[in-house]
């Protein structure tokens, strides 16, 4: 199975992107970067070679080009708007939100396979868009969802590590557990203890990642039962696709929570690399550690409050309104006071702001057009849609955020309550095997690329103190 394909693909594609506002006209031209190949991993040895070209003729050629300035600002801010590192999978626009390989939300939701015509995309679908570029068949969607579900299986002690832990601990360090046991079968670390030649470090590489992304799901979904219901296994279902499966096992067989899953694992997978979950896994894995480890750090970094904690941290709000007004029908008045009392207690409004985006991410959008197609009179989502009204007035009034528009975790915690999927502490979790998703295919790539250790340089805050004084 191969991870990847044309390198001149992304960049021709960048440099039509920019030159083209039509959406229609990157989509027609990413259909002809497609192949009848059915074979990821054959795929991509075909792809390595020219990537590898085209990154040895950048340092050749233009090592010395200047991507921008650093400013104090940027130093002490987070590192923020400062260009750091190269991720292939998406890029975040400002104003349009995340493009996977050059292509919108809308777009993916037009052109990429879905479970049936008009679906939304499959998982496997943005998968093998952000391994090799191209816009998959049918029929190589079917041939990476099997391959997928033949990677699925459990080794027992990995449901034992997690059953060392208390029933009490949070989803996600059971999640983290999870990842750190199956990785006592790194195909990574077997061969570069036995010698593999650096050139084709991205080969175990991409056995670990596909491993990886294919038990994810049975971890994940263990992890609920174990906490939320009866502990009891269910098994995969070998007609059913990734995101199917994943709701399947938690204990949902309802077709709109299926078709959910698929949305939500395909908008949560990538958001280009300087994020907190991304950027450590990148990190993690440049001294050559395998992709378990890496992914492992990255899903502590997606556990923080100020990332992917904050899906949970919304439900929770929305449900504080409930409560205090004892219904979710109240007046614009009432949850302006409401968002004001959030606000001066020094507490953010969970859902709003973005450190990229400057306007509603489109990850909310889509979401809102599915719970406008399937839950429109659902009490909790026409309360969200009112807090979109309230909101960013507030916000902007106020005049403490570049973004006051709603992102992602904004709306999908309402819509997986609706399906029954009641337990916020776990969203986390399904962020977590989403995100798999985007950095697998990365991970990969920064090894048939021979991305190097990532060691940046600091300052004591003496030291900048003294160079801002002298300039």
């Amino acid at each position: 199975m191969a991870f990847f394909r044309s390198v001149s693909a992304l960049s021709r594609l960048r440099s039509r992107v920019g030159q083209q506002s039509s959406l229609a006209n990157s989509v027609r031209w990413l259909q002809t970067q497609s192949s009848s190949n059915t074979d990821l991993f054959s795929e991509m040895k075909e792809l390595v070679p020219e990537y590898q070209e085209r990154v040895k003729k950048l340092k050749k050629d233009h090592g010395n080009v200047e991507l921008g300035k650093i400013t104090v600002d940027m130093v002490l801010g987070g590192m923020r708007g400062m260009t750091a590192l190269v991720w292939l999978g998406s890029a975040v626009d400002p104003d349009e939100g995340i493009r996977f390989r050059g292509m919108t939300i809308p777009d993916c939701q037009k052109t990429l396979p879905g479970a049936f015509p008009g679906g939304e995309p499959l998982p496997e679908s943005i998968l093998w868009l952000l391994l090799t570029g191209k816009i998959p068949s049918k029929e190589q969607v079917d041939s990476l969802a099997s391959e997928l579900r033949s990677r699925a299986t459990i080794p027992d002690y990995a449901y034992k590590a997690i059953d060392a832990l208390p029933v009490s601990a949070h989803p996600m360090t059971q999640f983290t557990t999870g990842v750190m046991a199956l990785q006592v079968e790194s195909e990574f670390q077997k061969a570069y203890e036995g010698g593999i030649h650096k050139s084709r470090y991205w080969e175990p590489t991409y056995e670990d990642s596909l491993n990886l992304i294919a038990r994810l799901p049975a971890i994940a979904a263990y992890i609920y039962r174990r906490i939320y219901k009866d502990g009891k296994i269910i098994p995969l279902d070998d007609s059913l696709d990734y995101g199917a499966n994943y709701a399947h096992m938690l204990g949902f067989d309802d077709p709109e929570m299926l078709e959910f899953m698929r949305l939500y694992i395909s908008i949560h997978s990538d958001h280009e690399g300087g994020n907190v979950s991304s950027h450590t896994a990148h990190l993690v894995a440049s001294p050559l550690s395998d992709p378990y480890l890496a992914f492992a750090a990255a899903l502590n970094g997606l556990a923080g409050p100020l990332h992917g904690l904050a899906n949970q941290e919304v439900l929770r709000w929305i449900r504080s309104i409930v409560k205090e007004f004892g219904t979710p029908h109240i007046s614009t008045e009432q949850l302006a006071d409401y968002i004001h009392k959030t606000l001066n207690s020094g507490q953010v409004v969970p859902g709003y702001g973005h450190g990229v985006l400057r306007k509603t991410d489109p990850r909310y959008t889509c979401q809102r057009e599915f719970a406008l197609k399937h839950l429109p009179n659902d009490p909790l989502f026409q309360l969200v849609s009112k807090i979109k009204e309230v909101v960013p007035p507030i916000l902007t009034e106020l005049g403490k955020v570049k973004n006051p528009w709603p992102n992602v975790d904004a709306h999908s915690g309402v819509l997986l309550n609706y399906y029954g999927l009641t337990e916020e502490n776990y969203y986390t979790v399904l962020f977590g095997v989403a995100r798999s998703i985007g950095v697998g295919p990365q991970l990969i790539w920064d090894r048939a690329l021979g991305m190097p250790l990532e060691r940046p340089k600091s300052v004591t805050l003496e030291k900048l103190e003294k160079l801002c004084g002298a300039s």
